[in-house]
């Protein structure tokens, strides 16, 4: 059996994490901290990736008209009516969260920590979005809270970078990394599979990278063509190609193979609004996919990390 498991899955869940760290149930909440992007407001670009939708990728998140504590208890309400006692991690998802003066970032994250049970902190950002002032308050931070910083990457490769309009290098992105770690904050790293024109062996190489980088997690998204963004205009114009469900699963079993098997797989597949959905259409299937990418493995006989001993 794969090591950093409690059940059939032969890779590192978050929730086996999770589980193993705080000894009990631990519900991560989305909550929109209206925040915006320098790849939009022109600091480093405009428009932002390609892909991104008008909700910054914080579909599931919370409504930004609202304040973070209502946010957070109208999600808690439900959860435990099903749940009634956990420990929750806020989560900030929506765009670039650390992308702020640092009054205003503070307010927002000390605000959520107060809430009961919130025992951590997940903020998703940008490697070109965190000032040195920003970094020394988050190892403050990290040392009396749970944190954990996403760092948006999608590819290592610069035509694609390019293309899908990051705004950022991958050199800057490895000091960010290096700037975090030195501080001891754990690092998530987000990758996409199946951006335009990338090879089966690209997709690889942005996972051997990263494999050799000092990161605790990482994401692994299916890229999403949505209703009203540029990559929709991209695909209509020149109909690149689509993964299927196989070759998804197929590319990201070896990238699990490639993996230190420490590292967290915090995702393994996106999760598309099904109203915005253009393509892929077996997206929306979420956990027939999942299942789907378990019995592969099983069938294969391999885990995460197979070829990193």
């Amino acid at each position: 059996m794969f090591k950093y498991t409690l059940d059939n899955k032969r890779y590192h869940t978050l929730n086996y994490y999770l589980k193993n760290k705080f000894n009990d149930k631990v519900i991560k909440i989305s909550l929109n901290g209206n925040f915006t992007c320098p790849n939009i407001d022109g600091t480093k670009g405009y428009g932002g990736c390609i892909y991104c939708s008008k909700s910054g990728s914080g579909e599931h998140g919370g409504n930004p008209s609202k304040d973070l504590t209502t946010q957070f208890n109208e999600v808690r309400e439900v959860i435990e009516k099903k749940w009634p006692s956990n420990k929750y991690i806020a989560y900030f998802q929506a765009r670039t969260n650390t992308y702020a003066p640092l009054n205003v970032l503070k307010k927002k994250y000390e605000e959520v920590l107060k809430i009961d049970n919130v025992t951590g902190l997940f903020i998703a950002t940008r490697c070109d979005a965190i000032t040195k002032e920003t970094l020394d308050y988050l190892e403050e931070l990290n040392k009396r809270t749970f944190l954990v910083i996403e760092l948006g990457l999608q590819t290592i490769h610069e035509s694609t970078s390019k293309l899908i309009n990051r705004g950022h290098t991958l050199k800057e992105f490895d000091d960010m990394v290096k700037k975090l770690r030195d501080r001891n904050i754990n690092v998530v790293v987000h990758i996409i599979n199946g951006l335009p024109y990338e090879t089966e062996e690209m997709m690889l190489d942005t996972v051997k990278h990263l494999n050799n980088l000092d990161i605790q997690g990482i994401k692994i998204h299916m890229l999403n063509i949505c209703k009203d963004t540029p990559i929709e205009t991209l695909y209509n114009k020149e109909h690149f190609h689509i993964l299927t469900k196989e070759e998804y699963i197929d590319i990201v079993i070896k990238q699990l193979e490639l993996l230190r098997e420490e590292i967290v797989i915090h995702r393994i597949t996106s999760d598309p609004d099904k109203d915005s959905l253009i393509e892929p259409t077996w997206l929306l299937k979420k956990f027939c996919l999942l299942n789907d990418i378990d019995k592969e493995m099983k069938k294969r006989d391999t885990y995460q990390g197979k070829y990193t001993k």
